[in-house]
């Protein structure tokens, strides 16, 4: 693990929307918590969704995500505690465990599954969704593992853990980048009465979401389970975050792809020609 000192920012972004995320299931009856829905997609360009799960009862994820197909978007599936067995269509197959991360670039197409390899205990994670340009849409698939001690990790002098999954931090460069939506995806955790500050991108929209304790940003507080949509203020240059207790939130960012959205479950593209497609690929077996 890296020290490394937490920048001087010239200003801050500041909150502009405080979200509490839609308690649903999907896969087959997994409980999980639907932070970033359909109606941010805009917003929050280029991610497309966020879905937070965790419990101590097996009950509520035991029957896993059995095979399901995805077009036109990146999953990037971040393992807080818990083990889970990826295989695809492409052959690929990876178990993700504690603090273990998996990304996969379904371009053209994949059908996988994401299974449980644990019968009790605590299961807790993210799942993210960014998209892919126009021109990447039907790129070929791509999938990796990176265990918990291959994702970059530095602190600060005030103690703050900075987990760099993807893009950069005060001079640490994250497991994965991306040159056209340059993702940025920190998992920060805070001691009580610690402040922590990075650069965010002016052309990037950002939130943070807060997954224990509570998190304060220019005066704003973001509680446990909420997130934090980042005002997009001209002159900011990054966030600075503080606690008064023992806190952890993930902070992502990336800048936006500007183009048409169009969903259908499990595919996106550009427009409702490429959905019909992608249906027709996905129902005559052409998809992966």
């Amino acid at each position: 693990m890296n020290t490394a000192t937490s920048i001087s920012i010239h200003q801050t972004r500041t909150v502009e929307h405080l979200i509490q995320g839609v308690a649903t299931s999907d896969g087959a009856g997994v409980s999980l918590t639907r932070i970033l829905t359909g109606k941010l997609q805009r917003r929050l360009d280029p991610y497309l969704m966020l879905d937070a799960f965790g419990s101590n009862d097996p009950d509520e994820y035991i029957a896993g995500f059995p095979d399901h197909p995805h077009r036109g978007f990146e999953t990037i599936t971040y393992m807080l505690h818990g083990r889970m067995r990826h295989r695809d269509s492409a052959g690929h197959e990876g178990l993700l465990e504690n603090g273990g991360m998996q990304w996969m670039v379904a371009g053209r197409g994949a059908i996988h599954s994401e299974m449980p390899e644990q019968e009790d205990g605590l299961m807790e994670g993210f799942q993210l969704w960014l998209n892919l340009p126009a021109a990447n849409k039907m790129a070929a698939p791509w999938y990796k593992d990176f265990p918990s001690s291959t994702i970059p990790e530095y602190t600060t002098q005030d103690g703050v853990t900075v987990r760099v999954i993807a893009g950069e931090s005060n001079g640490v460069s994250g497991a994965v980048s991306r040159e056209v939506t340059e993702p940025l995806y920190l998992d920060i955790h805070l001691p009580a009465g610690a402040s922590f500050s990075t650069a965010i991108p002016a052309t990037h929209n950002a939130f943070i979401y807060t997954y224990r304790g509570a998190t304060q940003v220019a005066g704003t507080q973001v509680d446990m389970q909420r997130m934090g949509i980042l005002k997009n203020t001209e002159g900011a240059d990054g966030i600075t975050v503080s606690a008064t207790e023992p806190t952890r939130l993930i902070l992502v960012a990336g800048k936006p792809l500007n183009e048409p959205i169009v969903q259908y479950g499990p595919f996106v593209m550009n427009t409702q020609e490429e959905i019909h497609q992608a249906l027709d690929d996905f129902r005559s077996g052409r998809l992966a």
